[in-house]
This record gives C-alpha cells, structure tokens and sequence, in this order.
C-alpha cells in the first residue's frame, strides 16, 4: 500500500476519498485554489498545497501544478477523485511518466472510453447491443436519417454536461451549437455524437471492479432514471426493474465491456432500458472512474470502493470471484445541489445558487450517511459543480431506505445557502417513485406537483417573530413606549404591528400568533398548530427547505425600479459569466429569441427576448462575470401603430 496520497479533486469528492486515506493509515495532500483556502477537505487532510487562482483551469485543471505538488510533498499516488481530470487521458499519461501512480485505468483505456464514438465500436464488436445513431462530422444528417427525437451528446464527456433532446430538427442546428459550446467548456472538446431516443427510458449503470491481472467482477446495478436535464438526482441500488436473469445478463455485458478495453479498477458501465421491455438494453457508455453514486453499492454489498481502488492500483489481485458478490438490503442516495428551486411563473426555475452556508446540521447514523464538503462558513460560489452533498439512506428492503433518506433529508439544515434538499424530499414521496415506476422524464412531468408557488403563511409569522424580537427592549429601566412592539399610540389607542417582507413576492404581514425566538430557532404557534424553524440570521428552514426573509420598501422599491422597467430589462437568473451575446444595441428582435447565454456552475441558462422590440441597451460582453439580478439588456419594445 502506498504511504502518500495525493487527491487531485475538492469538495465532498476530496473528503470522501480522505477518509478512506485515513482508515487505511495512508496520509492523504489535498490541493487547493484561492476560493477553497479554507474549505473543509483542506483542513481534514495530513497536508495541502495550493495550485494556484479560483478558476479551475489556473487550479484543479493544471497538470503541471498537480504533479509539481505531488512531488513536493511525496506522494507517491494520485487519486483523481470523479471530476475535473479523473478521465482525461494526458493527466493519466503524465502521472506515469512523473513514476506516479494514476490509481484509475490506464490512459489507453480512459481514451478508448472516453471517446464515445469509439467506446460503442468497441464495445459492438465484443457482442454488447449498442444505441443506434451517428457521428461528426455526418452529425445533422445522421440525425435527420434517425428521425426525432434524438439525443445530441458530447463524445469526450459525460454527466450529462452538453446533451441536448432535440424533438423539433427544425432547431437542431441551435441545438447542436449549443451542445457543442456546453462540450468545449466542459470538456475542451466539442465533437458530438447522436442516438436515437428512447421515449420513457430507464438508465441503469452497472458497477464494476477490475484488478491489474484480468479479473473482472460486476457489483451489481444502481438504478438512476430520476433526473432532470439529463443529470442524475436520486439513485438507488438494485433496482426495483430488473430479475436475477436480467441482472446477471447485464452485468455480464458490463464485464465484456470492460475487458474490451483492458480495464483496471472502479468503473461503471452505462445502459438505457425500455422500461416496458428490460431485457432489451443498450450500452450508452463507459465511465473510467468511479462515480458520484458508488455509495449505493457500498452499502449494498459491504466493499469501500475506494479502498478497492487503493488496492488494484498498488498491484493487489482481487480476492473475490463473481459468485461471492450479493447484494444485500437497498440503498437510495439524494444529491443534494446549490439550487434555487421554484415553478411560480415569473421565479428563477432550477437555477444555480451560491452563498455563505449560516448554519449546517448533515444527519448521520441509523441507516443514514451523508457525504459533504461543508462547513459552517464556506462560501459557495459559481466557479464548479453545483453538488454539495449527498444524503444516503440503507435498509432491509425499499421502502425502509425511501422512508429513512425522507427523514434525513427533512433533518438536513443548510441555511444560507438554497438548496434542493425539500424539493429531493417531495419527489421521494411521489407515489411514482414510492412504487418504482421511474423513467428519466418523470421529474420533468411531475415538477408543478412537486414545488409549492406559494409560500406558506408559517413562514411570514416566523418572519415576522423575528422582526418582533428584533424591536423588543433590552435590559432593565424606562422603555420609550413608541418603541415597544404593541402597537400603542397617543390615547391609548392600538393598531397591529405590520412588516413590509419579501421571501418570493413582497408582502405587508401583520403577526397574529403566539411566538419564541431563540438565535438558533423559531416557533411560531398559528391557528392552534405549533411550527419550529431553523434560524440563522435572516434564514429560516424546516423539512429540507428555507426561505431568504428581507424586508422590503415599497416606496424604495419603486423609486430604484423607474430606471429599468421590470417587463424590458433582462437581468441575471444567478451569478455567473456571460459566455455568448447574440445581439448589438440597435438591433431588432423577436419575442422569445435567444440574445444572452450566462453559464454558472458548469450550466447554461439561456436569456430570450421578453417581448419584440429594439436592444435599447446592452451591458455585457462574452467573459463578463456577471450577479445574481444584474442588468444585462433592456429590450425598448415596439410602440403601437396608430390608425
């Protein structure tokens, strides 16, 4: 076993791999950039090293700087953890020439993976069934021979990072240009490939281990057809869809897949399967490294992957044949995402959030595990992935693991930060996925049932408490009796004591209930109910959820709003940079028409015209780093013809 580790990665994906670093007596060197100075796998590791500014290409993407810090400190591994270079075949190459251990598949087999194109070539030719589809530089015509729907997918990348469902061919060149800008950002390669889709298709990944002397093993499937935009949100092993037959058929498929290309160590073999016919799967593509749901696995079949990577990467043979493995209870794990979650029209959508995280509580234990790269303090920006943590939750059957992941995800706290985490909880108790009847679009179609457009009352009487305690008075002596919060005038007379707030619309509340404010608490007693909140200054959360409470001034609020009128300006959903700008001032548009591309934490958002009209004014550039609610365009609309 190696004595020094390098992890090449940050977040929860460094702690994770840290801790079984530390279980195995092997001392572990984080890196850094500027913007995770103080971030919590940095301080948890033997030793760290920083790489260099916040941008991940001056940082956690610098090869040289990697293997400069893997030097200075010794290491004689790098862990690539599963982001950023875990599959970029150069990185691997280099370690090996630096006399480093990659601990990951060779770079010849990240290569052949890795390109998409030649993964299903190859894997075609061992006997496993492949998606139909097609190619650059033939892109837009195999597509339009497939015939719509179709899925437009990056050929260097996955994640689903840059795939586009094209079911109008009408737009499909837009949508190739964008998937091609959302592949070349992410993965510095912009070739494409197309598949025919599947309609209600479920996806499911097999997991396999391979030792460095032509042992290959398959540990079973996670189910993973809860997603949005292609990217995974829940996923859970087994799967509720396959029988042993089935299983075993797959993951013999997996480990043909994998011997096709020599493989050696944790990788996961990817299919997509007619949920109404499971026995007629097709390989979609392999992943070279281990995956953000290797947990399920774990917990289903006792093995520490990361340990087993150690392991294979130091030359150990693996000491289990294919009927040792079984699989035992079930798991379900929920990401949870810097996201600001809403469907009220007019609201931000699924978008990107960022912060500074007030207050955390992760639950652990019974059944539970939490993987984090959290800390009370850590500042969440726009710069990487949007994952904060994942909350898994083990149990002898389904529904014991559903019901315990619902209770942890109630009891997970991050104020200051918007999260999915509510949102996760909801969807766990759609009588969809109670029942397994999952496919990849059902989030898609359940996502109105799922979101309240109200905020409830609740939550503006705790407000409200909050602002109440703020005024009462403080120590012993004469009180100014304007000052108290009674609402007491001249004469005696009283009138309720109201507060101008906004949480998502702006409102003027008035406080009718029984209340107790504490600086970590609030409870609120409204008709006959008793309601307890997490708090954290202006923050307050229950079940998963929070909600950002600021006062708001009415008079201000219109005074500020007159130099832009909120139907012609164009502002920005999230923090992030401005990547394209379609349009010039003076130019005229139409209702609806792209004009402004903002990417934030790996995703494009893109800004349409709100109504026809003339660019009136423009304040970005591509690479203008942008805030949440600035101004980007105001778009003069036509005026009225007169008769």
């Amino acid at each position: 076993m190696f004595d020094t580790v390098l992890v090449a990665n940050r977040g929860e994906i460094a702690v994770r791999v840290i801790r079984t670093l530390r279980a195995l007596g092997v001392r572990s060197v984080a890196v850094f950039s500027d913007a995770d100075a103080d971030a919590r796998h940095v301080r948890e590791a033997d030793t760290a090293v920083r790489l260099g500014p916040a941008s991940a290409a001056e940082s956690y993407l610098s090869v040289e700087r990697l293997l400069e810090a893997a030097a200075r400190t010794g290491a004689q591994a790098v862990h690539p953890g599963y982001g950023f270079l875990a599959e970029n075949a150069g990185f691997a190459r280099a370690c090996e020439d630096a006399g480093l251990v990659f601990i990951g598949p060779s770079a010849e087999a990240i290569s052949l993976m890795g390109d998409k194109i030649r993964a299903k070539e190859t894997v075609k030719a061992a006997g496993v069934p492949v998606v139909p589809g097609g190619r650059d530089p033939e892109l837009a015509e195999a597509a339009r021979e497939l015939g719509a729907p179709v899925l437009l997918k990056p050929s260097a990348g996955g994640g689903g990072k840059g795939m586009r469902l094209v079911r109008d061919l009408t737009l499909l060149e837009d949508e190739i240009a964008a998937a091609r800008r959302e592949a070349r950002a992410s993965f510095g390669d912009d070739t494409l490939l197309v598949e025919r889709w599947v309609d209600r298709p479920r996806h499911i990944e097999i997991q396999v281990l391979a030792d460095g002397h032509g042992h290959v093993v398959h540990l079973g499937e996670r189910e993973c057809s809860l997603q949005r935009r292609h990217q995974k949100l829940v996923e859970e092993a087994p799967s509720v869809l396959l029988d042993e037959e089935t299983r075993a058929a797959m993951g013999e498929a997996a480990v043909q897949a994998a011997r096709s290309c020599g493989y050696r160590g944790a990788g996961t073999v990817e299919f997509i399967v007619p949920g109404t016919d499971p026995s007629s799967y097709y390989f979609m593509e392999m992943n070279t490294r281990l995956q953000v749901e290797h947990p399920v696995t774990e917990l289903v079949t006792g093995l520490d992957l990361v340990e087993w990577q150690l392991r294979v990467a130091a030359g150990e043979h693996l000491p289990f044949a294919q009927d040792d493995i079984t699989l035992t209870g079930h798991a379900i794990e929920a990401r949870v995402c810097a996201e600001t979650v809403s469907v009220k029209e007019g609201s931000r959508g699924f978008l990107p959030s960022g912060g500074t995280v007030l207050r955390l509580h992760e639950p652990q234990g019974d059944g539970v595990r939490t993987d984090s790269g959290l800390s009370e303090g850590t500042e969440v920006g726009s710069l990487y992935d949007p994952m904060l943590s994942k909350v898994i939750a083990y149990g002898p059957d389904r529904q014991t693991a559903l019901r315990r992941l619902r209770a942890a995800l109630a009891e997970t706290v991050t104020l200051g930060v918007p999260t999915n985490a509510g949102f996760l909880r909801r969807l766990l108790g759609h009588p969809a996925v109670v029942a397994g009847e999952l496919d990849t679009g059902l989030v898609e179609r359940v996502v109105d049932e799922l979101v309240p457009t109200e905020v409830p009352e609740e939550v503006y009487e705790a407000a409200a408490a909050v602002r109440l305690d703020a005024l009462r008075p403080r120590g012993e002596g004469w009180t100014d009796p304007f000052s108290v919060p009674s609402g007491w005038r001249l004469g005696g007379l009283t009138r309720p004591v109201g507060f101008h707030l906004r949480v998502q619309d702006p409102v003027e509340y008035v406080p009718r209930g029984t209340h107790t404010v504490t600086d970590t608490h609030v409870r609120v007693t409204l008709d006959g109910v008793r309601h307890t909140f997490h708090r954290a200054a202006d923050w307050i959360g229950r079940d998963g959820d929070a909600w950002h409470v600021r006062d708001h001034d009415p008079v201000a609020a219109s005074l500020t709003g007159a130099a832009h009128a909120g139907a012609d300006s164009l502002t920005a959903p999230m923090p992030g940079t401005v990547t394209v700008v379609k349009v010039a001032v003076g130019d005229e548009v139409a209702a609806g028409q792209s004009l402004v591309v903002v990417e934030a934490m790996k995703m494009e958002h893109v800004i349409s015209a709100p109504h026809a009209g003339t660019v009136a004014e423009l304040d970005v550039t591509p690479g203008t780093t942008v805030a949440m609610d600035q101004v980007l365009a105001v778009i003069a609309p036509h005026e009225e013809e007169t008769a």
